[in-house]
């Protein structure tokens, strides 16, 4: 496979990802988790229970794309985390959101901020 083919079909991976699934590669980006700390932090972002039928099926549809890993920590537990085809996944998004957002010094000021904020 050539490598345009690969980037576009790694582009076309993020084009498919629904805003769910996109969060948990974001929780996952920070640290590998069990399917249940990931399903905790997606309640706290929404505010609201994340039902199990919603959180392992999306889990597992990372796993097929390539974009989590999943391993077993013991008999009844899973822990998942970011891939490299996962990180790449995230930054693509980011990279596309930001092209369209910074449009002005003071929007990027603001992302600037945030970046700042983060690290701190």
């Amino acid at each position: 496979m050539s490598v345009t083919a690969t980037e576009a079909s790694d582009t076309d991976i993020v084009h498919e990802l629904t805003a769910f699934q996109q969060q948990i590669l974001v929780i996952l980006a920070e640290d590998s988790r069990y399917g249940l700390a990931v399903g905790r932090e997606l309640e706290e972002y929404y505010g609201s229970n994340v039902n199990h039928g919603r959180l392992y099926p999306n889990l597992d549809a990372l796993v097929e794309m390539g974009l989590v890993e999943k391993s077993a920590l013991d008999k009844r537990t899973n822990e998942y985390a970011l891939t490299e085809a996962g990180h790449d996944a995230i930054v693509t998004r980011l990279a596309w959101t930001f092209s369209r957002f910074l449009t002005s010094d003071s929007r990027t000021a603001e992302i600037n901020d945030l970046v700042t904020a983060a690290q701190e």
